[in-house]
């Protein structure tokens, strides 16, 4: 199926590694400019490499820092725009569920996953959203959770964040469709990759986590990050013009709330 990105620009907002740089590369493989982002200048460094390799210099750049930072988030938009000239798309993938369990937190548990979480994809959103605007196009997807939907055994701030991403997504949508912006989240389930959480939970408690798969997924087994990208860079392309203010659930049929 033809997409027809032509030759669009597009950041995806955390592509070091896992779910964001199989997005990255999904955008890649349809002759997209596209744009990295990562805290680990090592991490970084690689995928550059490894996407420079493939997909030729001339079309992926990376910009690295740590998109919780403002000025950090417009030295990205200008070092995209000196180059390649306005997004077309933007992939909102930052977070992040590491914290403390139970109810007993103080105001700094949640606000660094709130921080995490929440602010800095709405402070990305908002600072691309004007030329967005501008042009009368342009396509924000959010990448969410499944702990934003219904009730999980995630770190409570995580949670209540990620119901709020949802939530701000949705009514986003309604703001900026008249000027023909799309905004749409997707809702990953379990997925597993190097260096992820998931690796890391099956290291130290490989009969728990493996008794969760198959008793609370349907599919029973984990999520690949090329799943979740393919469907992101389909909600991003011209096939999927009067798709907006969607939450898009992919869990291999775990969540039952929806």
């Amino acid at each position: 199926m033809d997409l027809k990105f032509d030759n669009h620009v597009v950041l995806v907002a955390g592509s070091s590694r896992g779910i964001g740089r199989a997005i990255a590369r999904a955008f890649l493989m349809e002759r997209c400019r596209t744009v990295i982002t990562g805290r680990n200048p090592a991490a970084l460094h690689n995928t550059l490499f490894e996407f420079k390799t493939e997909f030729g210099a001339e079309n992926v750049m990376a910009c690295e820092g740590d998109l919780l930072q403002p000025e950090v988030i417009n030295k990205t938009l200008t070092q995209v725009h000196e180059r390649w000239g306005n997004l077309d798309c933007l992939v909102a993938n930052i977070g992040g569920g590491r914290g403390k369990a139970g109810w007993e937190l103080n105001e700094q548990d949640w606000q660094r996953l709130f921080d995490l979480n929440l602010w800095s994809s709405m402070r990305v959103v908002t600072a691309v959203l004007p030329e967005m605007i501008n042009s009368r196009r342009g396509s924000v997807v959010i990448i969410a959770s499944i702990v934003g939907v219904e009730s999980t055994s995630a770190p409570l701030p995580y949670s209540a964040a990620k119901a709020a991403l949802l939530n701000y997504s949705k009514n986003l949508a309604r703001s900026v469709g008249q000027y023909n912006v799309r905004v749409n989240c997707v809702a990953p389930g379990n997925i597993i990759f190097p260096g992820g959480s998931w690796e890391k939970h099956l290291a130290e408690r490989e009969e728990e986590v493996k008794h969760l798969i198959q008793t609370e997924v349907p599919l029973k087994r984990f999520g690949r990050p090329e799943e979740i990208a393919d469907l992101v860079v389909f909600l991003s392309s011209e096939r999927a013009l009067f798709i907006t203010g969607a939450c898009v659930i992919a869990d291999g049929g775990q969540t039952r709330s929806i």
